[in-house]
């Protein structure tokens, strides 16, 4: 009795595991951009900066004296919405995929969160960007309409090096709602810490620097809010910069990485 052993054909084909290319990151930024303001709140935000630029600048042409009239004060009173809003879109951009529940769909389809986070990142630096090149374009109008109407002659007090820092001090900012939107992930709590930050912490140390002499030397190293401060007043000297690096690594760059190595390992439900 013979065994008949039977080999595979020469012409059999086997099959290779199919392997997928990545999603771009170009359609990742995209698709990021897109839900930042695919929602209600998110596209009213978004207008809001348009809105209150407006206002603020009616509001100098009404009631800021002929004195007032200058391109500078068109863009500080333009910026001081700015502040507030711009963190918010960002912070929202991270809460939403825990507090929507979006990211189950979002961490699915992109395993890899870093790539995830990043794209968020770009938009946050892209939105920060066009809104105060948008905020630039509605106080030069105002500042032409506004003179204009008074009479006055057309005042440009603020330079294209000023301008950038006030953009670099602005884009900072929202990476504090960024940062914040990381650790908390939750979007009530993220908004209140926010303000705690901004304004209660902001106060508490000046206050401190104005009754402490030994703090007030120490403020500028200490204190992101006032190293952010300078670039809206002038160009940073050199001094200064480091005051910007050292506070800024304490306030946004560790907590920024141990608000990511949480988003990396947590589990989203």
């Amino acid at each position: 009795m013979s065994a008949t052993l039977t080999q595979p054909s020469a012409t059999a084909e086997t099959t290779a595991p199919r392997t997928y290319d990545p999603i771009p990151f170009s359609r990742l930024v995209s698709v990021e951009l897109r839900k930042m303001f695919d929602t209600r709140s998110g596209f009213w935000l978004l207008a809001s900066v348009g809105i209150l630029a407006t206002l603020a600048t009616g509001a100098v042409i009404l009631w800021g004296g002929d004195d007032a009239l200058t391109y500078d004060t068109f863009a500080a009173a333009i910026g001081i919405p700015m502040t507030v809003i711009l963190p918010v879109i960002a912070m929202l951009s991270i809460t939403s995929e825990w507090s929507q529940r979006t990211g189950l769909t979002t961490f699915t389809f992109v395993p890899n969160r870093g790539r995830v986070i990043a794209a968020k990142a770009a938009c946050t630096l892209g939105i920060g960007v066009v809104a105060m090149v948008m905020v630039a374009a509605i106080g030069a109008l105002g500042n032409v309409v506004g003179s204009s109407i008074a009479g006055v002659d057309t005042v440009w007090n603020l330079s294209a090096l000023q301008f950038t820092m006030i953009t670099l001090a602005t884009v900072l900012n929202m990476f504090i709602g960024f940062m914040l939107g990381l650790l908390v992930r939750n979007s009530p709590a993220a908004i209140v810490a926010y303000f705690v930050y901004q304004f209660v912490l902001s106060s508490l140390t000046m206050l401190l620097a104005s009754t402490q002499e030994w703090f007030a030397d120490l403020q500028p190293w200490v204190d992101f809010n006032y190293a952010q401060g300078q670039l809206f007043d002038q160009v940073p000297s050199a001094e200064q910069w480091a005051n910007l690096g050292v506070s800024g690594l304490v306030w946004l760059v560790l907590p920024l990485a141990v608000g990511l190595r949480l988003v990396l390992r947590s589990e989203v439900k």
